[in-house]
């Protein structure tokens, strides 16, 4: 089968993993996945893998095929996996979950290589451009930098003692991150190298984004410049586009009519694709705020949305 140019795909508590054309609206294929609920997806670099994070386990499907089966199961978290991501080249995946750990997988390998203990529930990582440091966010209010070369704990953040992280995102060049939490708050952070290429966190600033929870903060991707938005999706229903530049509110995105649960750019930043409660996906347009096509097709709440639409990386 031929490599599909967009992959996107959508998950939801109807116990289904669905993969759509984008444009169209037209879903293609259909995955059962009755093991759990699915709470993150990440699509591999070369595009042939989708990860899917779900109870305790974390199930890898072939993109290009239409077997029901997943290709590969990691299996040693012990709760709801709820981050997961990999490295540039695909080499390795990166886990966080409810069991309080932090896991790095060689996907050439079997098992996991690497654990790390965070102490409470992880509900966010991301791995930093870098590729040697994860920065998690845990449900007591931690955010811990790991440094992968030290194989340590380099930095611990608390923002609001507490007050649970909901969602990391860092800015494509390293310079920002930005953490989003119960309150409906956001943290911004500039990101500075230390001598030992250790991350140091420099307060930039403090977002009152949301009156209900954040579920979802996202900073637009490198194609996107010289615009840099960060998006912010929310149990109020609605997403908000903000300009990083002064972080004045550009846009909100009205439409969903329940919990937007997840939300990711196109390769460019000129679209977002997000995840609701009331069994959508939509497709925005970035330009006029104006969602020009809805993903029709679960039962139930739809939790989370992967989207692989740029080339696939020669080496990083």
């Amino acid at each position: 089968m031929s490599q599909p140019k967009v992959v996107l795909a959508t998950a939801s508590y109807d116990h289904t993993i669905r993969f759509w054309e984008a444009k169209s609206g037209r879903c293609h294929r259909t995955i059962q996945y009755p093991d759990s609920q699915v709470n993150r997806m990440e699509i591999t670099p070369d595009k042939r893998y989708l990860a899917v994070a779900g109870n305790p386990h974390i199930r890898l499907f072939d993109v290009n095929s239409n077997s029901p089966q997943p290709v590969m199961s990691y299996d040693s978290h012990t709760n709801n996996v709820m981050a997961v991501g990999f490295q540039c080249d695909g080499n390795w995946m990166y886990s966080g979950s409810e069991d309080g750990t932090v896991k790095i997988w060689d996907l050439r390998a079997p098992g996991c290589q690497r654990e790390y203990e965070s102490r409470a529930a992880v509900n966010t990582v991301v791995l930093h451009p870098n590729q040697t440091e994860l920065i998690s966010g845990d449900q007591n209010g931690n955010i811990r930098v790991w440094d992968l070369t030290a194989n340590a704990c380099s930095c611990e953040l608390v923002p609001e003692v507490d007050t649970a992280v909901r969602s990391l995102t860092v800015m494509w060049d390293g310079s920002l991150v930005v953490a989003a939490n119960n309150h409906g708050t956001c943290y911004v952070w500039r990101l500075l190298q230390g001598t030992q290429t250790m991350t140091n966190f420099q307060p930039l600033h403090k977002l009152q984004a949301h009156k209900g929870y954040i579920l979802k903060c996202l900073l637009s991707p490198e194609l996107c410049e010289p615009h840099r938005y960060l998006a912010t999706a929310s149990s109020d229903h609605t997403v908000k586009i903000w300009n990083v530049d002064g972080f004045t509110l550009e846009k909100t995105l009205i439409g969903h009519q329940r919990w937007v649960w997840d939300c990711v750019f196109s390769v460019d930043g000129a679209y977002l694709i997000t995840a609701s409660s009331d069994t959508t996906a939509r497709l925005w347009s970035m330009s006029s705020g104006e969602d020009i096509k809805v993903y029709q097709g679960h039962h139930k709440a739809t939790i989370c949305c992967a989207l692989h639409d740029g080339a696939e990386p020669a080496s990083c």
